[in-house]
């Protein structure tokens, strides 16, 4: 009889829970809205081991075709890095974010992102993102790039003469990385000497592979690689630094000559200048950036033209055009880029439909409504395309 009654009160506590929670879960679903169709995954790691691994085998995008298919074209749910997200998908997709930064969303990065970029101010990724974007303006305004015009073009000759010509084949994204990457050495810390830019090079790759990676710190992962190769990259800046704050002093180097100048000679509203250890972790970003993201929109760039060859054919007319008006010798100059009307539009329509910054995460700051389901507050959210 004793068994019968605890039986009885253990079926009466258990229909008083579930009873609850399909009450609450029932009031959370219709005031929080349809969410996008997907699935999370694993428990704690959700989907991020197939993420990872389809990047690690080379074909990224099947992550993103295989879900796109399954679920939806414009936008789905997932699991990745241990956050909630949701994908969205092609043009409209990229443009929604972008248009809504900082409204809706803004900026997201792993924690594990301290650990490859540590701050000695203590403070995370985001706060020293925004510090950057209130400094970078001065030194990318249009005035300030003019003089850069030039040597942009010297490298680019120099890499199309080193690396393309008299070539029966070439692989366009590694050629990209290597010129952009070349040429963000030059413009942020005047490093110029193709040997010296190698030095960086193989580090770099590793820094690249491991950023988005499981965040396991341990001998031989893809995370312990990055953290070390950020080290090495660091001391290797540091050194650099070190070297500019003596040619600025004894005259030997210009405060305009690139972007290390400017920082070292920029102080905040505070009258505080940034530490040598602030400004490595500041140009390691930077530099990161000019390893894949330019060089992703110039390989997409060539992808588009190779297809659209009547596109093409306007890219080359208005090129041609500019380069017959040039003396033999005589580099480009800002009144040449701003005849570049037709070129700069197709680059424009290229990230429009192939955002170079593919994997970027951003935090929803707010519920919002996209393309009928609802994307919550604190959720990240990546962007993808669908021509990779």
């Amino acid at each position: 009889m004793d068994f019968f009654f605890v039986s009885l009160l253990g079926l009466f506590v258990s229909f008083v829970f579930f009873s609850l929670n399909f009450i609450f879960y029932k009031n959370k679903s219709s005031s929080s809205g349809t969410l996008p169709p997907g699935k999370t995954g694993l428990p704690v790691v959700g989907e991020t081991l197939e993420f990872l691994t389809t990047g690690w085998k080379g074909y990224p995008e099947k992550f993103i075709y295989d879900r796109m298919a399954k679920y939806s074209s414009k936008v789905f749910r997932t699991h990745l890095l241990g956050e909630k997200a949701a994908v969205f998908c092609g043009a409209a997709g990229n443009k929604f974010l972008f248009s809504n930064e900082n409204k809706l969303v803004q900026a997201w990065w792993p924690a594990s992102f301290d650990k490859v970029f540590p701050s000695s101010n203590q403070t995370s990724s985001k706060e020293e993102a925004i510090k950057m974007r209130k400094m970078l303006p001065n030194f990318l305004k249009p005035e300030a790039l003019q003089r850069y015009i030039g040597i942009m073009d010297h490298i680019a000759q120099r890499h199309f003469t080193d690396d393309w010509e008299n070539k029966n084949e070439i692989v366009a994204f590694p050629l990209a990385k290597k010129f952009t990457f070349w040429l963000a050495c030059r413009l942020f810390v005047s490093v110029e000497d193709p040997n010296h830019v190698a030095r960086f090079a193989d580090p770099f790759d590793l820094l690249a592979s491991g950023l988005i990676s499981l965040p396991i710190d341990l001998p031989g992962t893809p995370f312990n690689r990055a953290i070390k190769a950020s080290n090495f990259i660091r001391k290797e800046l540091v050194a650099i630094i070190k070297q500019r704050k003596l040619d600025l002093a004894e005259g030997k180097a210009s405060p305009t000559q690139d972007i290390l100048s400017h920082m070292l000679l920029t102080s905040d509203e505070n009258g505080k200048f940034m530490h040598e250890l602030d400004i490595a972790d500041k140009i390691l970003g930077l530099l990161i950036g000019g390893h894949d993201t330019a060089s992703s929109a110039c390989t997409f760039v060539i992808k588009f033209l190779a297809e659209l060859p009547e596109v093409y054919d306007g890219v080359y007319r208005e090129q041609i055009e500019i380069a017959k008006s040039k003396a033999p010798g005589e580099l480009l100059n800002w009144e040449d880029i701003k005849k570049m009307k037709y070129s700069w539009n197709v680059a424009c329509e290229v990230m429009r439909l192939a955002p170079p910054l593919q994997g970027a995460f951003r935090e929803a700051i707010t519920d919002f409504m996209y393309n009928g389901f609802e994307i919550p507050k604190g959720w990240k959210v990546n962007n993808a395309h669908k021509y990779v």
